[in-house]
């Protein structure tokens, strides 16, 4: 007989006992919602709502159908650098209106690369807009949410979060990680590796640490954050540096004796791999890699790395050496409790296909590659 004690969903306490943070399963219910091509119901303070959808689930017909049946209620929330690309001069989200644009016209606004910009409203985003927006974003799907105020007392069957859970679904994720499994894999540049599961982060997959050796926790322990790649990782990709930096992080550390490489499913820069296939192919067109994601409305760099701080502390390191090329990954680390107390480049191999790719994350992103604009191999960064 179940335990009549236990009152399943009767009270937020009950569900983050027994099922888990519920504001953090309210977002993640609703990602799967915006993926499949649904709507959800997204709350605010002051019992404000929106129904939110993902544009591109619904692209310009569909977008400029819902917009008459509702009689003009639906507008498109917008980032910053999408909007820039339109021309738009603005350094934050805004609510753009469809009043008056035809299909094509909310088409172009939302995807055209060289586009002839239609003339329309803008204004910037209220906080429950910006909300819509971000959970649009956490489904990694483009960032382009069609909103539709939703009526005081309506109460459509929609899954509903609340705004305040978006905010914060990253840093809870790293709140709610756990250890899930742990085992011994030999790895061809380092035997002596045990791979470490964690369940609870943000992502679509669980994350990965890789414990190489046994480092001493009282000591700083070697440690490369590494974003996955499949094309890099897997397949050897010459469009990037990833999969040469995966390896020699690992053999590095093998080589130093013990150390950690975390493997963070951050596909893109942040931006999922469907949208990092978009951005190769606007690079294909001319843009650089910051240009070409700005095209498609993200930011330089979507990575968080709460989850990342998490996973050392349960791992019991709390001072590291961080094995990077990027000075972001320092500081971001550090406003998560950890004590990065020093810090050595990783330089993968550069080629034809790669060199401007480098060049740009070192003249644009700030990263320690700055040799590679003079034309120097990999052996020279190697001092």
């Amino acid at each position: 007989m179940p335990n009549e004690d236990v009152k399943i969903g009767t009270v937020d306490g009950d569900l983050a006992r027994w099922f888990g943070n519920p504001g953090r399963l309210m977002v993640q219910r609703a990602v799967s919602e915006l993926r499949a091509g649904r709507p959800v119901k997204l709350t605010g303070a002051g019992g404000l709502s929106l129904t939110v959808a993902a544009a591109e689930m619904l692209a310009g017909g569909r977008i400029a159908a819902w917009h008459r049946a509702t009689g003009g209620a639906p507008g498109l929330i917008l980032p910053a650098p999408r909007l820039a690309h339109l021309g738009v001069d603005t350094t934050v989200a805004s609510y753009v209106s469809l009043s008056g644009l035809t299909s094509d016209e909310i088409d172009v606004i939302l995807l055209a690369v060289e586009p002839v910009v239609p003339v329309f409203e803008h204004r910037p985003a209220t906080t429950l807009e910006a909300a819509a927006l971000e959970l649009v974003k956490r489904a990694y799907l483009l960032p382009s949410a069609v909103v539709l105020p939703t009526a005081a007392g309506e109460q459509p069957a929609l899954a509903e979060v609340d705004a305040s859970a978006v905010s914060d679904f990253h840093e809870q994720s790293a709140r709610d990680l756990t250890i899930a499994a742990r085992t011994r894999v030999p790895l061809a540049e380092a035997t002596e590796a045990e791979f470490v599961i964690f369940r609870g982060g943000d992502g679509l997959h669980d994350q990965v640490a890789i414990v190489i050796g046994e480092p001493n926790p009282h000591r700083p322990v070697l440690t490369r954050l590494h974003s996955a790649c499949l094309t890099g990782d897997l397949f050897a990709s010459l469009k990037c540096d990833c999969g040469d930096q995966l390896r020699l992080a690992v053999g590095e550390i093998a080589a130093a004796g013990s150390g950690v490489l975390l493997y963070l499913d951050q596909e893109g820069r942040g931006i999922g791999l469907l949208n990092k296939m978009r951005a190769y192919g606007l690079q294909e067109l001319g843009h650089d890699t910051m240009d070409a994601d700005a095209v498609l409305g993200y930011g330089p760099d979507e990575r968080r790395y709460a989850v990342a701080g998490a996973m050392l502390a349960l791992l019991g390191f709390r001072q590291i050496t961080l094995m990077t090329n990027n000075p972001g990954k320092i500081s971001a680390l550090e406003n998560f409790g950890v004590d990065v107390v020093g810090h050595q480049r990783i330089i993968g191999n550069v080629n034809p296909h790669n060199h401007n790719y480098l060049t740009t994350k070192a003249e644009r992103a700030g990263h320690m590659l700055g040799e590679i604009t003079k034309g120097l191999n990999r052996a020279a960064f190697r001092k």
